[in-house]
């Protein structure tokens, strides 16, 4: 820490994310392709301009650089990176966004030796052997009925093998067998849930003569199985149970599979079944995933739109899958805001997606697809169907029924068009008020609660606080700054073209210099030294912890208009004058001293060579 209180603040937590990890995953983002999948973009320039995400407006003032990899809003003044793109937008913590965006590259986050939680490695490591030891189960000529139930199911040896699809034997105790009797085997498979433990001793498998399907994360890591009994028994599909590893209100069937084709997606189809989802796949329909037996919930809401603005949700048209979609329906309405969409398409009874497509065709399918009705469409007619709209008492049964559901949903455009709908069938005129943060289910998701220590927390240490922040639903009005200081010019010059740096010959001066600002403008220098080829976003995501990021990310923005090639003419002149400031503060200073002491013999020199060098710039 110097005099004036600037410094990279040091980040070494037990656990934590190596900061040249952070700078790699950085580096090797795409912002605009990230934000592009979120908001829509489009070239203005040498950036991209869209709609802001984070307030209601109709002029884009949204943009994205690709040189920067940044993004700044200039109607709310938002500004960020990658990481923190994620973390206002997704509402994820640090950890969670850093993991997020290196799934993305395929990388896998590194830890520290000392870390504050379990190592759960072992884990996926076991359930990555035990998915091994079901294919080849499925392959054993011991197990041929296995193999027959796919091929009657028209399953393929490709899609069987793109899912990983295989067989749990017959046998209660495989799994021991397979991994070996020791206690530690035996205990990692009771944690994973892969085994259970007898109350008289010893272990029994849970999957027993059932087609297993691996249920992969978005990192390519097995964290569950579900199964499917090939006779006569309950239940017909069994999942793993909760686990260290395994949630299953958090993870989706087969988004691991749908990430891998690395198409742009414009939606996802959301459906009941694996079976669903290997079913489609096998047609051509890559963008199908299954909640895992559990109604949808915020989490997978949460999942699913960081890939798309669209979800349309598949149901069978019987009871039960008309019941399950007014419960995704109710679930989701909380989550509509900045374009997001959900629409509904019912089967019809006694089909599912699987036999569907197989009846029909790809291309019979994605017309039912495009023809899905939409959430406003579906809300108003299944209400509608309670109520008799003849009579008064109807409309206002029916008024009564829509006014909380309207009330969950956050954006205010979509939730007055919606009210404006309803008013128009009841003939009733009510303002809809949102539900305040404090009673909005959607603000309950584990993503918007700071991770508890052992759960990602210990990374930044259990203090860490997610700091993304809440903004306005409508723009807010910028007040016009006052010209930055010579200081902050010179540092926002550095930091929105860290490249010309090179062009700086000597700032060994500024060590001494006490001006505010100068020990920072010092430590961006030798970052920038260090890494020449460093990103204004890698270099500003060194200060995030600290109580100077947010005038850092000012100062990024400030004179955006501007051309690069102005920019970077004006930083050597700027430099060249802080380093004339800084000669004739410290000639002051000397001077100032000469009149309470005696000088030494180098001070006095000093003052004659400073003299000399400041004459020669002053006006003549």
């Amino acid at each position: 820490m110097n005099a004036r209180g600037y410094c990279l603040k040091e980040r070494k937590l037990e656990g934590r994310i190596p900061d040249s990890f952070i700078s790699d995953v950085l580096a090797k983002t795409d912002l605009i392709e990230l934000i592009g999948a979120r908001v829509n973009l489009k070239k203005s320039g040498s950036n991209h301009m869209g709609c802001c995400p984070f307030h209601q407006e109709n002029t884009p003032s949204f943009s994205v650089s690709a040189t920067k990899q940044l993004y700044h809003c200039f109607g709310c003044g938002v500004s960020g990176n990658a990481i923190g793109f994620l973390m206002e937008h997704d509402r994820l913590d640090f950890v969670s966004a850093i993991e997020e965006l290196s799934a993305r590259l395929g990388m896998e986050v590194p830890r520290d030796k000392k870390e504050a939680g379990p190592d759960n490695r072992p884990l996926y490591q076991l359930l990555a052997n035990i998915q091994l030891f079901y294919q080849q189960q499925l392959i054993n000529k011991d197990n041929q009925h296995a193999k027959d139930y796919l091929k009657n199911r028209g399953l393929t040896g490709e899609i069987v093998k793109q899912f990983a699809i295989g067989y749990a034997p017959e046998s209660w105790d495989a799994l021991t067998k397979a991994k070996g009797i020791s206690q530690q085997a035996c205990e990692q498979l009771v944690t994973t849930g892969m085994s259970i433990k007898k109350d008289q001793g010893g272990y029994y498998d849970r999957f027993r003569d059932r087609i297993m399907f691996p249920i992969i994360d978005r990192r390519g890591r097995t964290v569950g199985f579900g199964g499917r009994i090939l006779t006569k028994g309950e239940p017909k599909y069994l999942n793993s149970p909760e686990t260290p590893l395994f949630h299953k209100s958090r993870e989706v069937y087969g988004l691991y599979q749908v990430l891998q084709t690395k198409q742009k997606l414009e939606h996802l189809l959301v459906v009941e079944g694996y079976m669903d989802v290997v079913g489609l796949a096998q047609f051509g329909i890559h963008y199908a995933v299954a909640t895992l037996g559990t109604a949808l919930t915020v989490d997978h809401l949460q999942l699913l739109f960081r890939h798309c603005n669209k979800l349309i949700f598949c149901f069978d048209g019987d009871k039960a899958g008309i019941n399950a979609a007014w419960r995704a329906l109710e679930n989701s309405l909380g989550a509509i805001k900045n374009g997001r969409q959900m629409q509904f398409l019912f089967l019809p009874e006694g089909e599912d997606p699987d036999s569907m497509i197989r009846k029909e065709s790809k291309e019979a399918f994605e017309v039912r697809v495009a023809n899905a009705m939409p959430l406003s469409k579906y809300m108003q007619s299944h209400l509608s169907e309670q109520c008799d709209l003849s009579s008064v008492d109807g409309r206002s049964q029916l008024a009564s029924l829509a006014r909380p559901l309207l009330a969950k949903i956050q954006d205010e455009v979509y939730r007055d068009l919606l009210n404006q709908a309803f008013q128009k069938i009841t003939g009733t005129v009510h303002k809809i008020s949102p539900q305040s943060e404090a009673d909005r289910p959607f603000s309950n998701s584990s993503d918007n609660q700071i991770p508890s220590v052992g759960y990602r927390s210990e990374f930044r240490g259990s203090g860490y606080k997610t700091p993304y922040k809440k903004f306005n639903k409508s723009p807010i009005r910028v007040q016009k700054a006052k010209p930055p200081s010579l200081m902050r010019q010179t540092i926002g010059r550095v930091l929105q073209d860290p490249e010309s740096v090179k062009e700086l010959e000597d700032w060994t001066w500024l060590e001494s210099y006490q001006e505010s600002g100068a020990q920072l403008l010092l430590q961006l220098l030798q970052k920038i030294k260090e890494s020449p080829q460093i990103t204004t976003a890698q270099l500003i995501e060194y200060w995030r912890d600290t109580s100077m990021y947010s005038h850092l990310m000012a100062l990024v923005n400030w004179q955006n208009d501007l051309a690069m090639e102005d920019k970077r003419q004006e930083l050597a002149p700027l430099f060249l004058r802080l380093q004339e400031n800084a000669k004739k503060a410290k000639l002051q200073n000397l001077l100032q001293e000469s009149k309470t002491r005696p000088l030494t013999t180098q001070e006095k020199q000093a003052i004659q060579q400073l003299l000399l060098e400041t004459s020669k710039t002053s006006p003549k």
